[in-house]
């Protein structure tokens, strides 16, 4: 089952933005198609290659920080090509 999922991190602490760019770094090195914006950042694939990737980049994130917020929206589909039609 593919999925599109968009992540959203958000350290509760003052050196926030290097563990913000270690993330999407760690996001961008993985097999799977990799969108970013300035507000989040969407990452597709296979259900369960996408899930296990993530757990692992987002436990080990965590564990560098002393609080963090990561927001998930998940998608069952890949909306990796999608274009507005109007």
């Amino acid at each position: 089952m593919e999925v599109s999922i968009e992540l959203t991190m958000s350290p509760l602490q003052d050196d926030f933005e290097q563990h913000i760019i270690d993330f999407i770094k760690v996001l961008r090195s993985s097999p799977f198609k990799v969108l970013e914006n300035p507000l989040s950042t969407q990452i597709f694939g296979e259900f369960t290659d996408v899930m296990s990737f993530l757990t692992d980049a987002i436990e080990d994130s965590m564990s560098n920080q002393d609080a963090v917020l990561i927001y998930m929206k998940l998608v069952k589909s890949n909306r990796a090509d999608y274009t507005p039609h109007f």
